[in-house]
């Protein structure tokens, strides 16, 4: 959420913005409404001293009078802080001034590459084949239970897929994150305040005749974890990490690169978030960063970089990084990490602040991803042999007891 007082003084500016972010929002009517619900509030204000000041006779003819139009003030102001706080809801986050113009991810820019891209004297196999092959990874019968997008990770499998994770959580750990267990599901409320509602409805499972839902990433759970409270300063910046089961509906369709298990309903995440002093956002945006592309190289997982666009930046986000693995069966790179700065935007909507020594201020966040399945997905296609072996990367050969293939 952006601070009225912004919006009160900078209007053509929020306009600029919606219109580059593609949020239409009518910040005239909001404007107005934001207006109207201060001249009320100060109506409303002296009304009600008046009311407490009455005394003598006539006191009891007035207060009928008083308390008439009291209410209709007290209407009328729920339901102009209704209107405003739903105009509100819809505006996107400010944008990093120096983030690239475009309309999708074909115009995000490419900052930087690592690893080799593997060659092969075959035509390598994409991972559901592999995984089938090597009995390590199941969608038929995921398919059978859950229905279409749901999956098990077996034997090998299972055990390399956990070792990622762990090796995820372990890395942050060592830097200061503290790890964590979140609940798999959160209220409307903390959707909303995260800022994945009101923008991807259409993305989120929604548990029927319940205020709740399935969580897409454990960055809701993280961030809606101080939902209404005062940190002090001297905590921040406040470091978590935390390894969850996320539902996405992924509606739509995506042809080729929904095959197998890329693009599902369920997959598993390890997350990175910051709470941070305002100045701070910036550099812990790079460590996030740096953190990524660390746990990418110890998987020799080939990769590369990505600034977002501002047309595939998601409303809350004020500046954002991709990171794209490269995959051997699908032949390109593929989204396998994001990581945005979001500044205040999810502070102000939870109500999360820090007492400073200058007062209270909404802290920053930074959510970042650190793995998911998906690279577990990468390694299956790069290390993938003539024989129908796949090399399993040193990091985690300990998992299978020093086991150096698949097969």
């Amino acid at each position: 959420m952006l601070d009225i007082k912004l919006i009160r003084t900078q209007p053509e500016m929020i306009r600029e913005l919606c219109e580059k972010r593609q949020c239409p929002v009518d910040i005239d009517r909001l404007l107005e409404a934001d207006t109207e619900l201060r001249l009320v509030t100060v109506e409303l204000s002296a009304l009600q001293h008046e009311r407490k000041a009455l005394r003598g006779p006539e006191a009891r003819e007035r207060a009928v009078v008083l308390k008439h139009r009291v209410n209709e003030l007290m209407e009328r102001s729920r339901a102009l802080e209704a209107e405003r706080d739903e105009l509100l809801s819809w505006l996107p986050n400010l944008l990093a001034p120096d983030t690239p113009q475009g309309e999708s991810d074909e115009n995000n820019v490419e900052l930087f590459t690592r690893g080799e891209i593997p060659r092969f004297d075959f035509t390598p196999k994409p991972h559901d084949v592999l995984g089938r092959e090597l009995e390590i990874l199941d969608l038929e019968r995921g398919a059978k239970v859950a229905g279409s997008g749901f999956y098990y990770w077996k034997g090998d499998g299972a055990r390399l897929a956990w070792a990622i994770f762990t090796l995820a959580q372990g890395f942050l750990i060592e830097r200061g994150f503290t790890p964590m267990f979140t609940p798999v599901a959160a209220r409307e409320r903390t959707l909303y305040g995260t800022g994945y509602l009101p923008f991807f409805p259409e993305d989120i499972y929604r548990i029927e005749e319940q205020d709740m839902c399935l969580i897409g990433t454990s960055e809701q759970t993280l961030i809606g974890y101080h939902a209404n409270e005062i940190l002090p300063a001297e905590a921040l910046p406040l470091r978590y990490c935390a390894f969850s089961p996320c539902f996405r509906t992924e509606a739509g369709a995506y042809g080729k690169a929904a095959r197998g298990a890329f693009r599902v309903h369920q997959f598993h995440k390890v997350e990175q978030i910051v709470f941070c002093r305002p100045e701070e956002s910036e550099a812990w945006h790079e460590v996030c960063l740096r953190h990524e592309t660390a746990l990418m190289d110890l998987l020799e997982i080939p990769y590369r970089v990505v600034r977002v666009c501002a047309g595939d930046l998601a409303a809350p986000g004020y500046k954002k990084y991709d990171m794209e693995g490269w995959f051997a069966g699908f032949g390109g790179y593929r989204e396998t990490h994001s990581n945005t700065n979001l500044l205040d935007y999810q502070t102000r909507r939870l109500n999360i602040r820090a007492r400073t020594a200058e007062g209270l201020v909404y802290p920053h966040t930074i959510s970042a991803t650190m793995i998911t399945d998906r690279a577990l997905l990468a390694i299956m296609e790069n290390n993938q042999q003539a024989d129908r072996t796949v090399i399993i990367p040193l990091a985690l050969r300990h998992a299978l007891g020093g086991k150096e293939r698949l097969s």
